[in-house]
């Protein structure tokens, strides 16, 4: 996990600096015009050409507004939204591959208990991946020192297997709120920066106020925005989590009944 982080982080980094910043400067337009009224087109054409910018690109953009919100600020921003995008692609990988079709596996766990008893029974929860097919193996496993011990066994199990459904929560929680943070205290320092230059300058100038706080709240902004990405995905997480949890305990009871039917027939 620590190596897949440092290859996000790395490939963030080398991305951003090896791209270009500078915008895109327009291409001169080459028309020919009658030799009568060449010089007098001259003026016109160069004060359209001066004037037509060409469009500057959504992520040329991003990377303008990166630079001028300083680097020093922005890097640990992205950071946290490359780290913490990797622990969520991870948890969400992790939890699609948990979620498994539990009415399906207590059929086939009850008709190999009827078929082949116990042993059977525990070869369709190892050849069955997911938290829930674990737990019934753990119950299972201590079906002959009777049914307190297994629903024990299912109880403690189940447990930890929460936990390992929950890995990683912590983190892109502290992610969410250290993007935020970061940007407010690039904003506060840039702010502070701005009026020292005015106290150096001894007047007032609009344009150098304007310039200081847009430059100070960009730090804010994509703090936000990092915030914003990575809570959708926390709240996605945490509904994934619930539902399996959810689905593990009432799949632990129906499991604990087929047992003590199979108990009560033998």
């Amino acid at each position: 996990m620590k190596k897949l982080f440092a290859l996000f982080a790395v490939i963030g980094m080398l991305y951003l600096g090896t791209a270009p910043v500078s915008a895109q400067e327009p291409e001169a337009a080459q028309t020919e015009a009658p030799a009568q009224v060449e010089e007098a087109a001259a003026p016109a054409v160069d004060a359209a050409a001066a004037t037509d910018e060409a469009p500057v690109g959504l992520h040329k953009s991003l990377k303008i507004k990166f630079v001028e919100g300083g680097v020093g600020w922005m890097i640990p921003i992205l950071l946290c939204l490359i780290l913490g995008l990797a622990i969520c692609i991870e948890r969400v990988i992790y939890l699609n591959l948990s979620t498994s079709n539990t009415k399906k596996l207590l059929l086939n766990i009850e008709n190999a208990l009827n078929n082949g008893g116990v042993e059977a029974a525990k070869e369709v929860c190892r050849n069955t991946r997911g938290p829930v097919a674990s737990i019934f193996y753990q119950g299972l496993d201590r079906y002959d020192e009777g049914v307190d011990v297994v629903e024990k066994s299912v109880v403690s199990y189940g447990s930890v297997q929460m936990g390992l459904l929950e890995k990683g929560l912590t983190w892109i929680s502290l992610f969410i709120a250290l993007a935020p943070m970061l940007g407010f205290l690039g904003t506060v320092i840039g702010m502070i920066q701005a009026f020292d230059s005015i106290q150096a300058m001894g007047d007032i100038s609009p344009t150098a106020v304007a310039g200081g706080i847009k430059v100070a709240l960009i730090t804010t902004v994509f703090g936000l925005i990092v915030a914003i990405i990575l809570q959708v995905f926390y709240n996605y997480i945490l509904s994934k989590v619930d539902g399996i949890v959810n689905t593990m305990e009432d799949a632990s009871i129906s499991l604990l009944d087929i047992i003590v039917k199979f108990k009560m027939k033998n």
